[in-house]
């Protein structure tokens, strides 16, 4: 009789934990949607603008509040939040590097454009702030405008000398309120940021060179040294 009571409490304890572990396990919640930014080329009008040197992207220093995978808002009363459900697929400074990345070897103006991980070395450097990466609401619209604001200086690797120092900016406004059209207008912004970037980093760069073989006694770099 006691084996028999003994089994039956088993099998009533076995019930109640897998009862409990069914109600962990199920979740009414909608899974977290990633995305991504997709670079664009940006093209050379002239090939004779190209420089036959390396370019080293470096990871960006994020601004406060922009240093996660959230996909940050901006409200009246300068309040910043982020998108329940939604984010980047990698924090915001690690988008923005292989944004710029892919859009500055996709130009074809450099012999070759290296991420911060690179093992091999470059011939300049540049280094970006991440200021503002965000969707507005502060103008009281019901539709965000995206905002991106990198601060950007471009120097030599040798010497650590700045070349050049400037803002590149792009905003877009969102065609509505979904995140699938947030998305966009952040790869919008992006890409217009990106041009700015792409075209100050190679005019600073070609004006150096230009610089440096005027005056014998500072060499040009060269990426076939």
């Amino acid at each position: 009789m006691k084996e028999r009571v003994c089994r039956c409490a088993l099998a009533l304890c076995m019930g109640l934990l897998l009862s409990g572990c069914a109600g962990l396990l199920h979740s009414d919640a909608r899974p977290e949607e990633t995305y991504y930014l997709r670079a664009r080329a940006v093209s050379v009008s002239d090939a004779a603008q190209s420089v036959a040197v390396s370019l080293r992207v470096g990871h960006p220093a994020a601004a406060p509040g922009l240093d996660s995978p959230h996909i940050m808002l901006v409200q009246a009363d300068h309040r910043m939040n982020f998108y329940v459900g939604s984010r980047w697929v990698a924090p915001a400074a690690d988008v923005v590097e292989s944004f710029a990345v892919q859009t500055l070897r996709a130009s074809g103006a450099w012999t070759s454009v290296e991420d911060s991980a690179s093992p091999f070395p470059s011939d300049y450097l540049l280094a970006i702030d991440l200021h503002r990466f965000e969707a507005d609401y502060t103008a009281g619209g019901a539709l965000p405008v995206v905002h991106v604001t990198l601060e950007c200086i471009v120097g030599r690797r040798e010497g650590r000398d700045i070349v050049a120092t400037f803002v590149a900016a792009g905003d877009a406004p969102a065609a509505a309120n979904r995140m699938s059209e947030v998305v966009a207008a952040f790869e919008q912004a992006s890409t217009a940021a990106m041009d700015v970037l792409a075209q100050q980093a190679l005019q600073a760069v070609r004006a150096d060179l230009q610089r440096a073989a005027q005056n014998p006694a500072s060499p040009a770099p060269s990426s076939k040294r």
